[in-house]
């Protein structure tokens, strides 16, 4: 067993990649991409979570980061989520990086890479931009093969029925 495997930090962050896969799951079955996001508060428990809703709400900021962050914002009373993780199974694309910056999150801990339009690390990256005013803490790669098959998979049924 590796190492990070045995960490209970690197647990803990597959437990919430888990949920956020099975939102992402629900989001699929409903025609949207699939992408989950779950939010936990400062004392360690879910407080937001969200699926993909863009086809369903006709509504072009409805990825699962923004739902979410709406969401979480409601259950704190408060837009400043600096004590707050969230997990989400594909790295935000440029409007959901901005959001997450501009709510001033705590730690972002995503699954897959997204090489046509990431915007924390892998096309942009909008959380180190010098325009950014809050420098957002980021982990990648949490359980990123499952990430990465489950928007694969998906793509393929969209494109071969």
């Amino acid at each position: 067993m590796s190492a990070a495997v045995d960490d209970p930090a690197y647990r803990l962050h597959c437990h919430w990649m888990t949920q956020a896969i099975a939102l992402a799951q629900q989001a699929g079955k409903a025609g949207d991409v699939p992408v989950g996001a779950v939010v936990v508060g400062p004392d360690g428990r879910a407080i937001a979570q969200a699926e993909n809703r863009r086809e369903r709400d006709c509504d072009p900021t409805a990825h699962a980061e923004i739902l979410a962050l709406r969401a979480a914002g409601r259950a704190l009373n408060n837009w400043h989520l600096n004590q707050c993780t969230l997990y989400v199974t594909l790295e935000p694309c440029p409007m959901c990086a901005g959001a997450l910056v501009l709510a001033r999150l705590g730690l972002l801990v995503y699954g897959a890479d997204d090489p046509k339009a990431g915007a924390v690390r892998t096309v942009i990256n909008v959380p180190d931009s010098p325009s950014s005013n809050h420098r957002l803490s980021v982990i990648g790669g949490i359980l990123e093969a499952a990430c990465r098959e489950q928007l694969r998979s998906w793509f393929l049924k969209q494109r071969h029925p």
